[in-house]
């Protein structure tokens, strides 16, 4: 029996549209970019641009394409991904986000008890007209001691946690400048200390004392993640926020690099 296919029909509207696809996708991956292998639930969103003479697009393919390509997810990859999607959904932009948590293994400072911090880590891929960009994500938490309320006070000092956020950006020639594990590792290079899911009352003492010879404002480490990711010359968005200890409300401070906005891939 022909079925009929609506969303084949033609358009006469006229109207181009920026964004059509499925959203909130949640699927199984096995995320391996060659030096972190790990096995989890993404949500993923497929989108593309539908041109103003097409009604709609087949999205059932999207979910055949995340089946097909993104199961086994190497950003590496991701262009390859991108340009079968193109052809498959006939469009010249097509368009990946996923977001999954990736847990990387860390160690106490003088226990060194190992245990697992888990971190939000997003890819974002476009591909347009031959072009692609890609975003990499991660986001965790790191401890900051505040430089003002240690100089002012007798004995000790307000800290709180920090959410770092690093993107770096990548293009067709390498849509993957740095794997996932040293964002991470950079993003804990900032800050009064790292945080740890595991400590015993021996690590603690060595935290506290190394946040307090390690006092940081939200500004400071913005800067100082922006200047290592400059010092290697990857193209970078800073954002930190600090859920303030003391105050009813947080602070922030972000940064983009080079100096003129990056072009979103989303």
């Amino acid at each position: 029996m022909q079925l009929p296919d609506i969303q084949d029909e033609p358009d006469r509207r006229g109207i181009e549209l920026d964004e059509v696809g499925v959203a909130g996708v949640r699927y199984p991956v096995h995320f391996a970019d060659g030096s972190t292998v790990q096995d989890g639930i993404a949500s993923i969103d497929v989108s593309v641009r539908l041109p103003a003479d097409r009604r709609g697009t087949h999205m059932s393919r999207m979910l055949e394409l995340v089946h097909e390509h993104l199961r086994h997810l190497d950003p590496r990859e991701l262009p390859t991904a991108l340009k079968a999607a193109a052809s498959r959904l006939d469009v010249d932009s097509v368009q990946f986000d996923v977001s999954l948590p990736i847990a990387f293994e860390v160690v106490a400072p003088e226990s060194r008890i190992a245990s697992w911090q888990a971190s939000d880590v997003s890819l974002s891929a476009k591909f347009n007209e031959g072009d692609v960009l890609a975003e990499t994500t991660v986001r965790t938490d790191v401890t900051s001691l505040c430089p003002c309320s240690k100089a002012i006070s007798d004995y000790g000092a307000h800290n709180q946690r920090s959410r770092v956020e690093l993107t770096v950006l990548g293009a067709s020639d390498d849509v993957y400048p740095l794997p996932v594990k040293r964002l991470f590792e950079m993003i804990r290079e900032v800050g009064s200390t790292p945080v740890f899911p595991i400590i015993k009352r021996v690590d603690e003492r060595v935290v506290t004392m190394r946040a307090h010879d390690n006092p940081a404002f939200v500004e400071d480490m913005a800067r100082d993640l922006s200047a290592s990711c400059r010092e290697i010359g990857v193209a970078h968005r800073v954002a930190v926020r600090n859920f303030e200890s003391i105050h009813s409300h947080d602070a922030r401070a972000a940064v983009t690099w080079p100096v003129r906005p990056l072009e979103r891939a989303v």
